[in-house]
């Protein structure tokens, strides 16, 4: 499959960057991931870690020459926090060599109509340093690749692009803090990228599903983890879904992800779910915002 290569006139270089375990065996679409975003950066940092499946060679075969793989070894008696995930996001970003970094979960995807917006917007901000860091809007899939968490328990914006010239690190693996001498961690000042990253990780098979929950939990020090079930959910957080997705994710949704979202209809939603319904209400009423936000819109 071809995809539009638009690196022309290019002021800022932009490194594209992840990290992934046993995607294979725990349902990741990273193929589709790296390739999504592979027009638009000089160079992809992948770090594998050493695992069971064959990660490596799948990502091995892509075979694109921006690809850079660092082969990791995990700390497996690292269970504080999820700090195992930030370990591995910083291995490859500090090898990156973009003045700006764009970091991709093996669960997140980029759509080829939205590539040039997101060129534009490093441009625009690239020259104006008080833009640390530009954010997306998420599609949240949930149960199949027809509906989307709309709730306020779901971030709805992130941090996915941070300029790679200034001191920044990630506590946990899902955002970055920005530190300056003698001073603590605080949110990335940020601009609007003018475009969404779509997030895929709630529709992989339920079985697929249910390993990533297990080894997340390991890593969080969690006695148990979650146990799946798609149909047990608040339809009251869910809208359909009425756009395209990526043409790199295509042939992973036909062959990896639930296809079919059945709620089941005695479900009694939880007490933190009634919560988030009433602060949906409020923000259908306000025009407010209550998911969580690790950034400060600075322009």
């Amino acid at each position: 499959m071809k995809y539009l290569n638009i690196q022309t006139h290019m002021n800022a270089s932009i490194s594209g960057f992840t990290f992934i375990r046993n995607g294979v065996n725990l349902g990741f679409p990273f193929e589709a991931s790296i390739r999504s975003l592979l027009p638009l950066v000089d160079e992809f940092v992948v770090a594998v870690g050493q695992g069971s499946d064959e990660t490596l060679e799948r990502v091995r075969a892509i075979a694109d020459p921006k690809i850079r793989i660092i082969e990791t070894l995990w700390n497996e008696r690292m269970t504080d926090r999820g700090f195992v995930y930030a370990q591995q996001k910083m291995i490859a970003q500090y090898s990156c060599t973009g003045d700006w970094a764009f970091y991709l979960e093996g669960d997140e995807v980029v759509h080829e109509a939205e590539l040039a917006a997101i060129r534009s917007s490093v441009d625009r901000h690239h020259a104006n340093p008080a833009v640390e860091a530009l954010v997306f809007d998420y599609h949240h899939f949930y149960g199949s690749s027809q509906w989307t968490a709309i709730s306020p328990g779901w971030y709805r914006r992130e941090c996915r692009l941070i300029r790679n010239t200034i001191r920044s690190y990630a506590p946990d693996g899902q955002y970055w803090l920005v530190t300056s001498k003698h001073k603590r961690g605080r949110n990335p000042h940020a601009a609007l990228a003018n475009a969404h990253i779509y997030h895929y990780g709630w529709i992989r098979r339920n079985e697929a599903m249910q390993k990533k929950l297990d080894q997340v939990s390991k890593y969080w020090a969690e006695e148990q983890a979650t146990v799946i079930k798609y149909s047990q959910f608040d339809c009251r957080a869910l809208a359909p879904f009425k756009g395209t997705h990526p043409q790199a994710v295509q042939e992973w949704l036909a062959l990896e992800a639930e296809q079919v979202l059945t709620i089941d209809p005695h479900y009694k939603p939880s007490r933190k779910e009634n919560k988030y319904h009433f602060m949906q209400q409020i923000e259908a009423i306000t025009g407010l915002d209550f998911s969580r936000k690790h950034f400060k819109l600075v322009a």
